[in-house]
């Protein structure tokens, strides 16, 4: 059992940046894939990130590319999210995630789950 807990949310003028951070507990953290996703009021939840659990392959939503950064620390347990040029539309709560297994752009099959951290960009 993996448990995971964002933090770094906040509010931010648009153009600023935040850093999101997940620290997960377990001691197979570096055997899974981790994701990020973000859900606005009203609309479902959608893939943001993800990364694999080497670190050697990412996946980006057409949405964030060019602005957001995914990164993990094994050694830490910690997964992160640096979000440049931050911009209205990216407010949302936003969620780590974990699974055993390759990475996924959806929300189906991912086994566990933040309790989200939100992030509110202003104009």
């Amino acid at each position: 059992q993996v448990q995971l807990v964002e933090s770094g949310g906040g509010l931010v003028q648009a153009g600023g940046s935040l850093r999101l951070s997940c620290a997960a507990s377990g001691r197979t953290f570096s055997t899974y894939a981790m994701g990020w996703f973000r859900q606005a009021p009203g609309k479902e939840r959608e893939f943001v990130a993800t990364i694999t659990w080497s670190g050697g392959s990412t996946i980006y939503a057409d949405s964030v590319k060019g602005r957001f950064t995914i990164s993990r620390d094994n050694a830490k347990n910690t997964v992160s999210l640096q979000m440049n040029s931050l911009k209205p539309e990216d407010t949302a709560v936003y969620y780590c995630a974990a699974r055993r297994g390759s990475i996924l752009i959806v929300t189906q099959g991912w086994d566990y789950w933040g309790q989200g951290t939100q992030v509110t960009v202003s104009s």
